[in-house]
């Protein structure tokens, strides 16, 4: 729900053709929308400019379709994360247009008339890089996301610093883009590398992909923490999605203050 929204609400009752009580039904529903289970946030697009996210592990895939519908009622997109193709069956019933994007485990609405990118003159708006192939999933819910919120995204994947040849040969690709993610497992050295090599903003998922020392991603999560690197932020293990939140929220407000 955007204030546009809002708007055309009261453009309706302005003009005759919507009465008070019908308008007021409409937004009966603000702030959120009570479920048996879930309360939807029906305000989150305008607070913050893009609707709530349904993470969807956990929930049936009953419950995850009716949060969508809940949302698809105000909302041109809804996305949600950490679906499983069940979760995708039960909201494609309902939304036979819905995308399921499998690698990155997210469910798609996007019902909007026009879906091109913001892009930039000179590159892409964010590079996503993994340490290894292993980390593409999580690299990918970060690029899917990304997408979905109107961002343009390079994928650069299996640069790790075990073949540190293959990183320096994308170094000029990475740097064209204006910030970076950066998801690697093990030890997590790439994002400390790369911040020493680029000036961009750069932000750091651990993965859980390692051996046991590696405690499903607590090694890399320390080792990104604890980086001497100026500039690199940190997320928690295996959230793409919130890596990309970030790095979007950091475009939006550059992009406000030109």
């Amino acid at each position: 729900m955007k204030d546009q929204y809002i708007k055309e609400l009261l453009d309706q009752v302005s003009g005759g053709d919507m009465t008070v009580e019908e308008a007021a039904e409409k937004l009966r529903s603000l702030p959120y929308e009570e479920l048996e289970f879930a309360k939807v946030d029906n305000h989150r697009t305008l607070r913050t400019g893009y609707p709530e996210v349904v993470f969807c592990e956990g929930k049936t895939p009953e419950q995850t379709a009716e949060i969508f519908s809940a949302l698809a009622e105000k909302n041109q997109r809804v996305m949600g994360t950490r679906a499983s193709e069940s979760d995708f069956a039960a909201v494609s019933e309902k939304f036979p247009g819905a995308r399921y994007h499998k690698e990155a485990r997210i469910i798609e609405i996007d019902r909007r008339e026009s879906t091109d990118k913001t892009g930039t003159e000179n590159g892409f708006d964010i590079a996503v890089v993994t340490a290894g192939t292993a980390d593409i999933p999580v690299a990918e819910e970060a690029a899917v996301t990304a997408e979905i919120m109107g961002r343009t995204v390079d994928r650069i994947y299996d640069v790790g610093v075990s073949g540190i040849h293959r990183l320096l040969d994308n170094v000029d690709r990475i740097k064209s883009a204006d910030v970076i993610i950066v998801a690697a497992g093990m030890e997590g050295a790439l994002a400390s590398v790369i911040g020493g090599l680029i000036e961009k903003p750069i932000v750091s998922v651990p993965t859980s992909v390692g051996y046991g020392s590696n405690f499903e991603g607590l090694s890399a999560l320390l080792c990104m923490m604890n980086s001497c690197t100026s500039g690199v932020s940190v997320v928690n293990i295996d959230n793409g999605f919130g890596a990309a939140a970030f790095a979007v929220s950091v475009l939006d407000m550059a992009d406000k203050r030109k």
